[in-house]
Formats: C-alpha cells, structure tokens, sequence
C-alpha cells in the first residue's frame, strides 16, 4: 500500500466514531491523515483543536494543511499544549485531534468528559499507543481514543515506505574496578566501582518503606546506570569502527562532549548546535553526538548508523530515537547498535523497549 492508500484505511475503520484512536507508523503522514479528517467535518463554522505535548509539532500541521490543499481549514483550527487544556472551554470546539494521545493523564479526565458528555468528537493519534492498559496512559487512551486501526513500523517498511533496519543489542558486564568518584555531602570524595554503585542504589530500592521512597531510589538506580563510564568507553570503540554517518545518543551533556568533537545539546554557545547539525546533515562531517532532544523532530539525511547508550523501558522513547534512522531510501537497511548491561535491569529495559520491533531483525551481541 501507499501513503494515500493506507490514509484511506484508516479513515474507513474511523468511520463516524465519536471517540477513537488510530496507531500509525512514522513517515505514512499522521498529520495528513488527522487533516483529511478534520475535512471530511468541516463547514464554515467548524472549531477544531488540535492538541500535542509540544508546540514544536504545530508546525508540521500547518506545513501540511499548506503542502496539501487544506489551508483554508487553518483559521478553523486552535492548537494547544496538553499541559494547557484544562484552560480552554470544552464547549467552543466540535472536534479535538489528540496528536501522540499517549500524552494523555488523568488530569485531562474532567474536561474530556466534559466535551464528550455535549457531543464532541475524539481522534487520537499516535505512533505508539500504550500497551499496558491498566497503567495511566493506557486507561486514558483506551476510554477517550480506544484504538481502530493500526499500521505499525515494520508494516512501513515492508511497504516501502521506511527502509529496513536491523538491530543489535550489545552485552556489557558492569566494571568491578573503582572507576566512579562519589562526592560526600560533607566534603571529600572515594573511588568505588559500577558493579558497587549499581548494588548500592539496587539495596536502597529494597530498603524503601514508602511508595515515595521506592520511586526516588528508581530515578537514582536508573541514574547511575545512565552515568556509568564502562558504556561510554565501549560507545567511543564502536564508534571509531564506523564508516558511514553514524549519530550517537549520550544521556548527558559530559557524555556527548566526550563521545565526538561536534555534538548537537540545549545549552551550547549560539549558533554552535546549528552549525554543527547542519554540517552533520550536509555531509561535512560523518559522527555527530546528541542527547536525547535531537529524538524527535529532526531528519538527517543518508543516516545509516546509530548508537544508543540507553534505552529507557518505554517503546515510545525507543521508537523515536530509532526513527531518526529509517528515513533512508527504501532500499537501504539502517544498522542501530543499543548498549545493554546485562544481569541488571537494564537489560529488562532493553527488552521491553524494543519489544515492539521485528525481532528476526535484532541480534544480541555477547559480552568481550
């Protein structure tokens, strides 16, 4: 199927459903596919809004009302933030386009309910609708946008519309050796080493008494993972073996500044993140290192490799990073290396967050 063609789909299996959500890959045109519904509703007195978690992504809407042939429906339509929406009267919109509905918490409830109870519309939207129904995105989704139709990634790619991928996990074991420096409240500081610090944070999450504490010890384990030397040594190894334009994804700034010379972060002197990009897009240099921001809203073009320091357990994140590298031509295959430390959960957060890809495309990597 084609672009067109699978738009065409989904707007059947949508129908006339007040409250749906529709899960479609990346590159087959979500925006176009909610602008081809939002025409099917329009009059001169139409009010639709379009929500999303970034105002970022309002561009892409207008870009595409102007590219094919809606512009006349842009004066009908507000854009919003989710984290605004309890701000806007339900009553003055007849349709409400949920873009990456699995934003959606359960502060959003009452006003949904609201619009729903005087006979408003839903459409959610998303590349990644949650799979865990009882967890709060997953009870938002399925009440307000209960799913109808998907065309997932590998659909995408099996159709040509997104080159192939292939993945590969590699196994690392945590560093028995004291490479990490731990500064004291008090002053002064001592050596100890990851496989210590891992079981140090692994002991305080055991030890939580309190739903408050369980959680802070998590952000802390999932912390010190992120932080950990052994997997940046490794990235650095991988990442001198490339041949072709190769992205790495660091978690933090001193990570990205370590891993390349020109590197793309919020925060860098101005203009040097813009420089850098574009030169890394025009070909003028092949190893570019980002953190996390450059996931989502950015094209790089002839990008064949990348590198993941960390993969969160959640197939959104996972799903976004690995998005910057099937934009290729449909016959080109990208190579995407994700760094795992095993018998840690680490390695669970791997497994769940590429549990949404072909697994006949993936291969884990053995420890050295």
């Amino acid at each position: 199927m084609n672009k067109d063609e699978i738009q065409a789909e989904a707007l059947e299996a949508i129908g006339n459903s007040q409250q749906c959500g529709v899960e479609i890959s990346m590159g087959v045109g979500k925006c176009v596919l909610g602008l081809k519904h939002m025409d099917q509703r329009y009059t001169d007195v139409a009010s639709f809004l379009v929500l999303a978690p970034r105002t970022s992504i309002f561009t892409s809407w207008e870009d595409d009302a102007r590219d094919f042939g809606f512009e006349h429906m842009l004066p009908h339509i507000q854009f919003s933030t989710y984290r605004s929406l309890t701000k806007l009267n339900p009553d003055a919109y007849d349709v409400v386009y949920l873009d990456e509905c699995h934003s959606l918490k359960e502060s959003h409830e009452a006003w949904l309910d609201e619009f729903v109870l005087k006979g408003g519309t839903i459409l959610g939207l998303t590349g990644t609708y949650p799979v865990h129904k009882n967890t709060e995105k997953g009870k938002m989704c399925n009440k307000f946008c209960p799913k109808v139709y998907e065309y997932l990634t590998d659909d995408a790619v099996g159709d040509d519309i997104l080159n192939d991928y292939r993945i590969f996990v590699h196994k690392l074991y945590l560093n028995g050796q004291p490479t990490i420096e731990v500064k004291m409240k008090k002053g002064g500081s001592f050596k100890t080493s990851e496989v210590r610090n891992y079981g140090y944070w692994n002991d305080r999450l055991e030890a939580a008494i309190t739903p408050k504490q369980e959680q802070m010890a998590r952000i802390q384990r999932m912390k010190a993972l992120q932080k950990m030397p052994s997997k940046v040594d490794y990235a650095k190894k991988l990442l001198a073996m490339q041949t072709k334009k190769t992205l790495v994804f660091a978690n933090t700034k001193a990570q990205a500044d370590d891993l390349c010379p020109q590197r793309v972060y919020s925060g860098m002197a101005k203009g040097v993140a813009e420089e850098n990009l574009n030169a890394f897009k025009t070909g003028s240099i092949m190893k570019l290192s980002a953190v996390d921001q450059l996931s989502e809203g950015v094209t790089v073009p002839d990008l064949e490799v990348g590198i993941i320091l960390h993969s969160y357990s959640n197939n959104r994140k996972a799903a976004q990073k690995l998005g910057r590298f099937l934009r290729l031509n449909p016959d080109q295959i990208a190579t995407v290396h994700i760094l795992c430390y095993v018998n840690s959960v680490d390695q669970q957060w791997v497994e769940n967050a590429i549990a949404g890809f072909d697994q006949t495309k993936t291969e884990w990597i053995d420890p050295i």
